[in-house]
C-alpha cells in the first residue's frame, strides 16, 4: 500500500506544492500588493494624510509579508533546482526588492519617533522602499514571462512589467484608502484611482499579448481550438471588472459610503483573474519552457514530510491573517503610538 501510495505521490504531490506556492503568491500580491501601493502614493499626500495612510495598513504589512516568506520557502524545499535557477537569473532584482523592503520597515516605524525636521526624510526612504520593491517584483515577472532570458527585447519587456506592476500596486493601494478612510483623503484616493485605471489596463493587454508572442506553446493553448472558447470567460470576465471599476470610480464617493468597497474587491478578483491565466500559460513548467515542476521536484518522501508540516503551518497563517483583519475592520482611526 505505501510502495503504490509513493508510485502516485511522484505525480500529485508536485501539483500540490505548486498550487501552495501559487496560492502564497497570489495572497502575498494583493495583501502586500495594497501597502506597497499606499507607500507608492505616500509621497502624494500632506502629514496629517501620511498618518492616516500609516494607520490603514499598520496593523497588517508585517502578516502580509509572510506570504512572501512561505513562497520563496516552498520554492526552496519543494522545487530546489527551480529555486536555483530562478534566483540566479534574478539575483540583481531580488537583492534591490530586499533593500526596498528593508528600507520601508526601518522608515515605518522611524518616521513616527524622530523629530518633526527630520520626519519627512523618513517618509520619503518610506515612499522610496515601497517603489523600489514594487519595480523589483514586476522586472522579475517580465523577465519570467519571457523565460529568463537576457536579451534588449526581454529587458525592455521587463522594464514596462516593472512600470505596470508598480502602477498596479498603487491602483490597488488607491482602492485600499477608499475603502479604509474617508473625508478628503478617501476623495483624493478616488482620483489616484482613476488615474491610475489606465495603467493597469495598459499593463493587462502588454502581459496578455506579451505571453502567446513569446511562446507557440503558449499561443497554442489559448487560441487552438476548444480551449479558445472555453478560456473565453476570462477575458469577458476581466473587461467586466474593468468596466465595474470605471463606473464606480467615477460615482464614488458615494454618500453614507456606499460602495466604497467595491473597487478594491473588484482589483482583487481582477488580480485573480490575471493569476489564474498565467498559471494556465505556464503549466507544467516551473520555469517557462526549461524546467517542468515534475523534474524540478523534490523526492516524494522529501515531499511527504514537508506537506505534513505545511499542513499545520499554512492554516495558522491564514487563521492570524484573518482575525487580524477581522479585528481591525473598518475605518482607520487616528494614528497613535502612547
Amino acid at each position: 500500500m505505501i510502495d503504490q501510495l509513493l508510485m502516485t505521490s511522484d505525480q500529485w504531490l508536485p501539483l500540490v506544492f505548486a498550487g501552495l506556492m501559487a496560492l502564497s503568491i497570489l495572497i502575498y500580491v494583493i495583501l502586500d500588493g495594497y501597502d506597497l501601493g499606499v507607500g507608492i502614493l505616500f509621497m502624494r499626500a500632506n502629514d496629517a494624510e501620511r498618518d492616516r495612510m500609516i494607520a490603514s495598513i499598520g496593523p497588517f504589512w508585517d502578516a502580509n509579508e509572510t506570504w512572501l516568506v512561505m513562497a520563496v520557502g516552498l520554492l526552496l524545499v519543494a522545487f530546489p533546482k527551480a529555486h536555483g535557477m530562478v534566483l540566479s537569473a534574478l539575483y540583481l532584482p531580488v537583492f534591490v526588492m530586499l533593500l526596498g523592503l528593508i528600507l520601508r520597515g526601518v522608515a515605518f516605524d522611524f518616521r513616527a519617533k524622530v523629530k518633526q525636521h527630520r520626519k519627512a526624510t523618513w517618509c520619503f526612504l518610506f515612499w522610496l522602499g515601497s517603489l523600489l520593491a514594487a519595480l523589483a517584483q514586476g522586472f522579475m515577472l517580465g523577465l519570467y514571462l519571457l523565460g529568463l532570458e537576457v536579451t534588449t527585447v526581454s529587458l525592455a519587456f521587463a522594464c514596462l512589467c516593472a512600470l505596470c506592476i508598480a502602477a498596479g500596486y498603487a491602483f490597488i493601494g488607491a482602492n485600499w484608502l477608499i475603502l479604509k478612510t474617508d473625508g478628503a483623503l478617501q476623495r483624493r484616493s478616488v482620483r489616484w484611482a482613476r488615474f491610475g485605471l489606465g495603467f493597469v489596463m495598459v499593463g493587462l493587454l502588454a502581459i496578455s499579448l506579451a505571453s502567446p508572442l513569446a511562446s507557440e506553446r503558449i499561443f497554442e493553448r489559448w487560441f487552438s481550438m476548444p480551449q479558445f472558447i472555453l478560456l473565453a470567460p476570462l477575458p469577458l470576465l476581466s473587461l467586466a471588472l474593468l468596466a465595474t471599476l470605471w463606473v464606480t470610480l467615477r460615482r464614488l464617493p458615494a454618500s453614507r459610503d456606499r460602495f466604497s468597497w467595491v473597487p478594491f474587491a473588484a482589483t482583487c478578483c481582477l488580480f485573480v483573474l490575471a493569476f489564474i491565466g498565467l498559471a494556465y500559460s505556464f503549466y507544467p513548467y516551473v520555469v517557462p519552457d526549461k524546467l517542468t515542476l515534475y523534474e524540478a521536484a523534490s523526492s516524494p518522501e522529501s515531499l511527504m514530510i514537508i506537506l505534513v508540516g505545511a499542513l499545520f503551518v499554512l492554516p495558522a497563517i491564514i487563521g492570524y491573517t484573518v482575525f487580524a483583519y477581522y479585528v481591525f475592520r473598518g475605518k482607520a482611526t487616528d494614528l497613535r503610538y502612547d
